[in-house]
């Protein structure tokens, strides 16, 4: 069995081009393949590999008190769902091309626990009674393959596409508690600040993201599987992919 993660951490890189070389050695050294991308506002991956090397991959990185405390999302699969390791430099780890969305000497935008909102979806409201809004962050070919029932999906083919599309939403949403999620977390924790920033102040982030979501609590209140950038495709809400091995449909 192979152990896939997703993670990635917002923090300044003073050299990333020195860090890039170190997790490319790291990688190799342990076997693992998958794509990893580094900035100089963080780190953003996705590896596989035996789960012991994993471990030890991960085990390094800490080390590292910059990302001591970085979130992890697993899931297993029966082979590899990358066909070799890249490791890049980027001018941003997700790119968004909006001044200031990095949590970096900044507080992060405000979040909710996938318990806390899968309570508000059963209710339908948040803790002190305002409609909840869910609000999907990622691409129309993302959505396809599944998202929280009633959210709100805007017609994006890329993640620098979502200021436009949101901004006819803007009047509706201003009575709603509005949870913005993503894959992982990533693109929200910039798309909630600059929304807050941009005069949104309801917005939360959901921590963790579909696949912390699923993780935490299942499929409450999710409709269909999340769809993921390797040979998997999409994950259903037991972390189960959709596609395993030789192109083999996961187990019922």
């Amino acid at each position: 069995m192979i152990r896939n993660i997703a993670a990635y951490h917002f923090i300044e890189i003073a050299d990333p081009s020195a860090l890039a070389d170190a997790v490319r050695t790291q990688a190799e050294q342990h076997g693992l393949l998958g794509s990893v991308l580094v900035a100089g506002e963080g780190i953003n991956l996705f590896l596989a590999g035996e789960a012991d090397a994993i471990e030890a991959f991960l085990s390094w990185l800490r080390i590292d008190p910059r990302f001591a405390a970085i979130q992890v999302k697993h899931s297993d699969s029966a082979t590899r769902p990358f066909a070799r390791l890249k490791v890049k430099l980027k001018p941003e780890i997700i790119s968004f091309r909006r001044e200031g969305a990095a949590p970096l000497a900044r507080e992060r935008a405000p979040s909710v626990a996938p318990g806390d909102l899968a309570r508000w979806i059963e209710q339908g409201t948040d803790d002190v009674g305002r409609r909840l809004v869910l609000l999907d962050t990622r691409n129309r070919e993302e959505i396809v393959h599944g998202t929280f029932a009633g959210a709100l999906t805007l017609p994006i083919d890329k993640f620098t596409d979502l200021p436009g599309a949101l901004e006819p939403h803007r009047d509706a949403l201003a009575d709603a508690t509005v949870v913005s999620f993503c894959t992982g977390g990533i693109r929200c924790e910039k798309a909630a600040l600059w929304m807050r920033d941009s005069g949104m102040d309801n917005v939360l982030q959901l921590e963790g993201g579909i696949l912390g979501y699923f993780e935490a609590v299942g499929g409450i209140g999710y409709e269909g599987g999340c769809f993921v950038f390797d040979e998997r495709v999409a994950l259903d809400p037991r972390l189960r992919p959709l596609v395993d091995g030789d192109s083999e449909q996961a187990a019922a």
